[in-house]
């Protein structure tokens, strides 16, 4: 009887069960794991941003055209091909955090900065965004495998100072904006000087809970 049970389980339940169990367990593994980070000092915090002295680092980068959602499909799916071994080497790269993504201004467009709503294409839009992994700190430009899709170019970050502001929640564009607003308006108020296009962030896999994430935008200062 105990038999028959146990075959019953796996025969009618354990279908059933396990699409169940699989994104659960990787849902708390994901967000139970730790990725490597860029390396910097944070020189101020406050409750509205940090500043961060950020150390060089190596990022693997594609330009891709969509709004700003959609961009970012096209983008994570090339840029994890590569890391996944779709190299010269067919080597893994261990997968680091943040996956970063920052509007590219159009030829003779100039992005303001005291103007938030501007940072960016609008959602209905399409627009030109640049997607970038960092790559692990054991890497240099010269070991790194050279990817085979020739949309992807490994870049030396330069070392920068960057002002960060963190934020939990989804992914969606209004949150991102919000959090966009009030990082540049704190900036503006404490008469600091910004260079370029705010970057947004994110440390977590998709199927981490949206209340756990951390999400950040950031944007570099004038030292």
């Amino acid at each position: 009887m105990m038999k028959r049970t146990k075959k019953n389980f796996k025969k009618v339940l354990w279908p059933i069960l396990l699409p169940l169990i699989l994104p659960l367990s990787y849902l708390v593994f994901s967000n139970a794991m730790a990725y490597e980070e860029p390396r910097y000092k944070i020189l101020e915090e406050n409750e509205s941003f940090e500043i961060r002295d950020y150390e060089s680092y190596i990022v693997a980068e594609v330009e891709v055209r969509g709004d700003f959602k959609g961009a970012g499909s096209k983008a994570f799916g090339v840029l994890f091909d590569y890391i996944s071994g779709r190299n010269v080497k067919q080597e893994k790269i261990s997968m680091t955090a943040p996956v970063n993504q920052q509007p590219v201004a159009e030829e003779g467009e100039e992005i303001e900065m005291t103007t938030p709503v501007l940072q960016a294409p609008e959602s209905e839009q399409a627009g030109t965004y640049r997607f970038s992994f960092v790559m692990p700190e054991d890497y240099s430009l010269d070991t790194l495998p050279r990817p085979k899709d020739s949309r992807i170019t490994l870049r030396q970050v330069p070392a920068k100072l960057m002002a960060a502001r963190r934020y939990s929640g989804s992914w969606s564009e209004r949150n991102y904006r919000r959090n966009e607003t009030m990082l540049l308006e704190a900036l503006r108020e404490r008469g600091l000087k910004t260079e370029g296009a705010p970057v947004y962030a994110r440390y977590n896999s998709p199927f981490s809970l949206w209340f756990m994430r951390r999400n950040e935008v950031l944007v570099q200062l004038a030292r």
